[in-house]
């Protein structure tokens, strides 16, 4: 799925692209596709990614990020430590600190992982991932506002997991029965913003976050 989404979404956007940044497409984006695959459980989808996000500087020149996320205002980064650090040039570590500056001044986090860390240690990379997401996913969207607090919190709960939750995990995490949870589950299913795994249509083993539910979690307050 992943390989499929991820060369659909480089072919589209290398045809749509010009200048500069169709250089940029150009090169070798191995780092950035395995930063994507890593975090790519957390994202749910590739929709929203732009691959060699093109911003003007500080100081006028383009720069770019490897992968924008537009709804989340975060630019994701992959940095091999030989081209990044180990062989960098005094004047390519300046760019790269205004560069930097550059990103937060537009108001987006500005998100690096260490190609290490990516090929090493993959799920402390998603752990760190979600807790980025759950904290652009904090309270303030009218929609978020308006729902129960324990719908709230099982949305919240739902977004940082990178797998489906059965109601045993939810009720841990509630603090509630499994009565309880279970009707908070279904109730939040049928608004659209979990979705049911497995089961059949008088049961459902497992749920996941939809669309809707990222959607509502990462509005206006995540940015």
């Amino acid at each position: 799925m992943f390989e499929e989404e991820f060369d659909a979404l480089y072919r589209k956007q290398f045809a749509e692209a010009h200048g500069q940044r169709k250089d940029m497409l150009e090169r070798d984006l191995a780092g950035t596709k395995k930063m994507l695959e890593v975090v790519y459980p957390i994202l749910g989808s590739l929709d929203g990614i732009v691959l060699e996000h093109e911003m003007i500087a500080l100081s006028g020149v383009k720069i770019y990020g490897d992968a924008f996320i537009d709804k989340w205002g975060t630019v994701l980064e992959e940095e091999n430590y030989t081209t990044h650090a180990e062989m960098v040039t005094r004047k390519r570590f300046s760019f790269e600190r205004a560069r930097a500056r550059s990103v937060a001044v537009f108001g987006y986090a500005y998100f690096p992982y260490g190609r290490d860390e990516l090929e090493q240690q993959p799920e402390a990379c998603r752990r760190d991932f979600r807790g980025l997401i759950f904290a652009k996913a904090s309270v303030g969207a009218d929609d978020y506002a308006k729902l129960p607090v324990l719908e709230r919190e099982t949305l919240r709960f739902a977004l940082m997991r990178s797998k489906p939750f059965d109601l045993s995990a939810l009720s841990e995490w509630l603090h509630l029965t499994k009565e309880t949870t279970s009707k908070i589950a279904r109730t939040l299913a049928k608004k659209g913003h979990l979705n049911k795994v497995g089961g059949g249509a008088s049961r459902s083993h497992t749920f996941v976050i939809s669309d809707a539910g990222r959607a509502i979690l990462l509005s206006s307050s995540g940015r």
